[in-house]
């Protein structure tokens, strides 16, 4: 027994013997952590995924949900990743859930915050504004929230000969839908099975441009309309900010609305 002891002493006492071990166990240690992080990057992990469209503001129910098993490597961003955690709860007001795609965080609110989120989910200094519209303006109820509109102005002007002919221009652009609802307050979108006409685009602008809408729709005699037109402008990677697009329309309304008294 002590002639082992003393060999085995002898034997690690030995540098190159001791480098050896060393780079073994190194080798070993790299190995099984390349192993681990493999499995940890090709192992599939079950999450759930819409079976269905489901709309802005709609309860998301045990019929819309199934689980599917893909790669962890696949899943960008914050997903959510357990069914009990999508049942019960409700699609943002301005999200859109495709059939086929998985649950994202943002996507998926409480019930309190479905129907809050467009009092506080625009930025600071921005104010709401309830747009009127029907089916027609709307182009067949095909506005959705978070598109984008321009907003155009038509009223009869001035000719400069005291005459008032017809223009039509774009007073506002880059303007983001909140919200799309019927005469009731609704959801528009809420249940594609029972369909609703469209009464009011809800979105917000920035105080400014807020108070130029209000004057606008005052503009009676003018016989001014306001005209809301979709754009592609949340297909872009970043979207344009609200702006005046045409300064003597926002000159004509503020000199059409000042007070004179």
């Amino acid at each position: 027994m002590n002639n082992i002891t003393v060999g085995l002493k002898k034997f690690l006492s030995n540098k190159n013997t001791v480098t050896v071990i060393g780079v073994l166990l190194a080798v070993v240690i790299l190995y099984a952590g390349y192993n681990i992080r493999v499995r940890q990057a090709t192992n599939p992990v079950t999450v759930p995924y819409a079976t269905r469209t489901i709309s802005p503001g709609v309860k998301i129910t045990e019929d819309m949900v199934g689980t599917t098993e893909v790669p962890p490597a696949m899943i960008k961003g914050s997903i959510v990743g357990n069914v009990s955690a999508v049942i019960g709860k409700y699609t943002s007001v301005d999200s859109v859930i495709p059939e086929g795609s998985l649950f994202y965080t943002r996507s998926v609110v409480e019930e309190e915050q479905s129907k809050n989120s467009i009092l506080l989910d625009y930025p600071k200094g921005y104010s709401l504004y309830n747009f009127p519209v029907n089916m027609e303006s709307t182009y067949g109820n095909l506005i959705y929230p978070g598109n984008y509109i321009d907003i155009y102005l038509k009223a009869n002007m001035d000719s400069g000969n005291g005459a008032s002919v017809p223009s039509v221009g774009k007073l506002l652009e880059n303007v983001k839908v909140l919200a799309v609802q019927d005469s009731q307050g609704q959801s528009v979108f809420a249940n594609l099975d029972d369909p609703k006409t469209p009464a009011m685009l809800i979105f917000a602008v920035p105080e400014k441009y807020h108070l130029l809408l209000r004057k606008a729709a005052y503009l009676s005699s003018y016989d001014a309309e306001l005209i809301p037109v979709p754009t592609s402008e949340s297909l872009k990677k970043n979207p344009g900010e609200v702006d005046v697009s045409n300064k003597e329309l926002e000159n004509f309304i503020n000199s059409a609305t000042s007070y004179t008294g």
